[in-house]
């Protein structure tokens, strides 16, 4: 029998928020990128040569892809000033939200700013809705 207070099933990856500097940024319909990798070296040790020794170099991070339905221009507006030679970072979260609708776990990214647009793509013949992706460059995940 479970221990009391102890999740046994995983949460849903449908139900999340987006923060961008304070701001509850709804809507999203996608996230991904939330990924860290740590480089290393190899070094063989003269004389050993049943193993590698393996040294961490340093770490790196993907960058994050926002999707959503288009409501307004503000991540546009981001991304135009960044062409436009104004880059402002922003850090920001995204939240894992239970069934209850309380946040469980949360993604921190820090000092990002927007690096791609991607538009919506029209077609006569469908009813999908419009939508905007916006990947972010940034400074790691907390």
């Amino acid at each position: 029998m479970p221990e009391v207070g102890k999740r046994s099933d995983p949460y849903g990856a449908f139900n999340f928020l987006v923060e961008i500097e304070g701001i509850i940024e709804g809507g999203f319909t996608e996230v991904s990128g939330l990924s860290i990798q740590t480089e290393y070296d190899t070094v063989k040790e003269g004389g050993n040569n049943s193993f590698e020794h393996k040294l961490p170099k340093g770490t790196k991070y993907t960058d994050i892809t926002l999707k959503r339905g288009i409501t307004d221009w503000k991540l546009y507006d981001w991304y135009r000033d960044v062409i436009n030679g104004k880059i402002e970072r922003k850090s920001g979260s995204i939240y894992l939200i239970d069934s209850e609708g309380d946040r469980v776990m949360e993604w921190d990214f820090l000092e990002a700013f927007p690096v791609k647009w991607d538009g919506p793509v029209f077609n006569a013949g469908s009813n999908a809705i419009a939508t905007e992706t916006l990947v972010l460059a940034h400074h790691g995940l907390m």
